[in-house]
């Protein structure tokens, strides 16, 4: 086995504590449709799923085209505020460990995130992450999390074997597309769900900095 280590991140919860934009940009979404929002509390919980499918969670009521309304304007509303707001907040010492871990040529850095492809590039581009991850894959083209087709398709565009690579996430959602996936899962304790559920869906470690995760990274892939 090559010595190449595939580290992939999932992003809001994990890299970036974008709470307060999702919160503005789901009661945009609700409030498009003549709908209210319900509670930030019940917003946050379904972070890391797929636009769609989180909002139907958040309004079972609503039919079908309904969803997708809420789901365009959610998006517009999150793009808008991506490109009028200050540049992302990183969750503590995250910025520089993607710049640390970029530095080692065997380090494949990638994305697996809830997000469309939209709303990553306005994030990116508000952040100066453009260019940093070798694969990208977002909401659009993939049935949401856990399915495991983001992370098989990361495997795909780097050419790694699921043995050398590791899921890094902040839900159980993130935590099951690894397991479903066959890659190892490690968990943050600073993001949506508390470190007991990414435990019981698969993590095989949570820590609670950023000064943790490479040695955790290491430890994952067998480095």
């Amino acid at each position: 086995m090559s010595e190449l280590r595939c580290i992939i991140f999932d992003v809001d919860g994990t890299l970036v504590d974008s709470q307060n934009e999702i919160v503005a940009a789901m009661t945009a979404g609700f409030a498009a449709t003549g709908r209210v929002a319900p509670p930030r509390a019940q917003i946050l919980s379904i972070v890391g799923l797929s636009l769609d499918v989180g909002i139907a969670r958040l309004c079972p009521e609503a039919g079908a085209d309904e969803v997708q309304a809420m789901v365009a304007a959610y998006k517009d509303s999150f793009v808008e505020i991506r490109r009028t707001s200050e540049a992302a907040v990183f969750y503590p010492g995250m910025r520089e460990l993607l710049d640390d871990l970029a530095a080692t040529p065997e380090n494949l850095l990638c994305v697996a995130t809830g997000k469309s492809r939209r709303g990553l590039d306005a994030l990116f581009k508000s952040s100066g992450l453009e260019g940093l991850f070798i694969s990208e894959q977002v909401s659009d083209h993939h049935p949401s999390k856990p399915h495991p087709s983001m992370l098989e398709a990361v495997l795909r565009d780097t050419g790694c074997e699921a043995g050398q690579a590791v899921m890094i996430g902040d839900t159980s959602f993130d935590m099951e597309m690894a397991r479903n996936a066959g890659i190892s899962g490690l968990g943050v304790s600073w993001g949506y769900h508390a470190p007991g559920a990414l435990i019981e869906a698969g993590a095989g470690e949570v820590v609670d900095d950023a000064a943790a995760l490479p040695g955790a990274i290491l430890r994952a892939t067998g480095g």
